[in-house]
């Protein structure tokens, strides 16, 4: 009995193509990448979508005594910043009122934008981490 070039013989031979791979693998990986595109194509259309809200850098370790904060240079709410007092950090969502900020929390909120009044963006559409942008 004679076998073919890939050296197998009977239905085997018959099933595979030419490289050696099935027709309905490659339908499949195929199919799981337009689906992963799709997915990830959803996922940042999402984003925009997102309440923006507020955030300002205060001390938090200094509330006033009607409850609001002084708003302080963003640069000591950088990750990086190790000043010498001071409990620096944002306060999201609060109403501004001249160089004071109130009603508003020290939580961080999830599932929002989070942008500073400078521009800078803190948090995209719930994704944690600070980006440098804005100024």
């Amino acid at each position: 009995m004679a076998q073919n070039p890939s050296g197998k013989s009977g239905p085997q031979a018959k099933k595979q193509g030419k490289s050696g791979v099935k027709a309905s693998t490659v339908v499949t990986l195929g199919t799981i990448g337009v689906i992963a595109l799709a997915v990830i194509g959803a996922c940042a259309a999402d984003d925009d979508d997102y309440e923006e809200i507020n955030a300002d850098c205060v001390d938090l370790g200094n509330q006033l005594p009607d409850g609001s904060y002084e708003v302080v240079d963003e640069d000591y709410c950088d990750d990086g910043y190790h000043g010498s007092r001071g409990a620096y950090g944002w306060y999201y969502g609060g109403l501004l009122a001249g160089t004071r900020v109130s009603k508003g929390t020290s939580v961080k909120p999830s599932d929002v934008s989070i942008v500073s009044r400078n521009g800078t963006v803190i948090q995209r559409g719930g994704f944690g981490g600070r980006g440098g942008s804005g100024g």
